[in-house]
C-alpha cells in the first residue's frame, strides 16, 4: 500500500490538473460563443451564394468558359489540411489528419502538394515526404477576411495556371458543442448541377442582368473566396468545442480519480494508525512481562 506522503502528493497534483481543466473549458467556452456566432451568420449566406452559382453556372451551356470549373485529367492534387494551433482537444486534429491521409489514398500515383493550415498539421506533414506550401499555416493567428482570402487566390491563381488539377480542402464541420464531422470537400474544379428534368428545387431560372458572362465572372472568385473563409470559420468553430468537451471530460475524470484517491488516502491514514496502536500495546505488554 502507498504511503501516506505518496497519496498526499497525488492529490494535490490531480487537484492541479483539474484547476488547470476547469480553466480551459471556460476559456473554451467563452471563445466558442464568438466563434459559433461567425459560422452562423456566414453559412447561410454562403450557401445560398454557392446554390445561386451553382445554377447559373450549371445553366450556361458553354456560353461562358468558367476557368474554375474546368475539368483536367488529375495529375497533380492539392490537398488542404485545416487544423488547430494547439491541442488538448481531443481527436480534432488527428481526424482530420486520417482523412487528408485517405484523401492521399485515393489519388495514389498521382503528385500530391499538402497546403497545410494550422500548427498541427504543419508538425504533421512537414515529417512527410510530400511538397508543402507552409506560408498560409498562420492563418488562425488571425482569423479576418483579408488574410484568408490571400490564401484562397493562391490556390485559385495555382488552379488556374494548371499546377493543380484537383483540390481538396479537409476540415471539421461544426454541428455543436459535442459534435464535429470532417469533412472532404472538393474546392477546386468547382462542381456543377447536373439537370433533372422538370426538377426545379434544383435548376431555378434567374434573370441575370447586366450579362450572365459578368455575373459568373464576378460571382464564381467571390463565391469561392467565401467557401475558403466558411471553412476556416467552421473548423475554428469546431475546434473551440471539441475543446470544452476535452476539458469537461478531464474536470470530471479529475474529479472521480480525487474521489479514489481520498479513498486511498483514508484507508491508509487509519492502517497506519492501527500500527501505531498495535505497536504501543505491544510496548506496553512487554514492560508488564517484565
Amino acid at each position: 500500500m502507498a504511503n501516506l506522503k505518496e497519496v498526499k502528493e497525488r492529490i494535490n497534483s490531480v487537484s492541479s490538473t483539474q484547476q488547470i481543466t476547469k480553466a480551459m473549458k471556460m476559456v473554451a467556452a467563452a471563445k466558442l460563443r464568438r466563434a459559433q456566432e461567425k459560422i452562423v451568420q456566414m453559412r447561410p449566406y454562403s450557401q445560398k451564394l454557392t446554390s445561386i452559382l451553382n445554377n447559373i453556372s450549371s445553366g450556361a451551356e458553354g456560353v461562358a468558359d468558367i476557368a474554375y470549373a474546368q475539368e483536367r485529367s488529375v495529375a497533380n492534387v492539392l490537398i488542404v489540411p485545416i487544423t488547430s494551433d494547439k491541442g488538448l482537444c481531443g481527436a480534432f486534429n488527428s481526424n482530420v489528419i486520417k482523412a487528408s491521409n485517405v484523401v492521399i489514398q485515393d489519388h495514389e500515383g498521382k503528385a500530391i502538394t499538402v497546403m497545410p493550415i494550422g500548427k498541427k498539421a504543419m508538425d504533421f506533414f512537414k515529417k512527410q515526404e510530400y511538397p508543402l506550401i507552409f506560408e498560409y499555416a498562420g492563418l488562425f493567428e488571425n482569423i479576418t477576411f483579408d488574410p484568408i482570402k490571400a490564401a484562397a487566390e493562391f490556390v485559385m491563381d495555382a488552379f488556374v495556371n494548371g499546377e493543380y488539377d484537383h483540390v481538396v480542402l479537409v476540415y471539421n464541420q461544426f454541428k455543436n458543442v459535442a459534435t464535429q464531422l470532417v469533412v472532404k470537400e472538393q474546392f477546386l474544379p468547382i462542381s456543377k448541377i447536373e439537370s433533372e428534368g422538370d426538377d426545379n428545387k434544383s435548376q431555378q431560372d434567374y434573370i441575370v442582368e447586366p450579362s450572365r458572362d459578368y455575373i459568373i465572372e464576378e460571382l464564381v472568385p467571390n463565391s469561392l473566396k467565401i467557401q475558403f473563409y466558411k471553412a476556416i470559420l467552421d473548423s475554428n468553430a469546431s475546434e473551440h468545442g471539441a475543446r470544452m468537451t476535452a476539458m469537461s471530460k478531464a474536470t470530471d475524470n479529475a474529479a472521480d480519480l480525487l474521489k479514489d484517491l481520498k479513498l486511498v488516502y483514508n484507508r491508509t491514514r487509519q492502517a497506519a494508525i492501527t500500527n501505531e496502536i498495535l505497536e504501543i500495546v505491544a510496548g506496553a505488554n512487554a514492560l508488564e512481562g517484565k
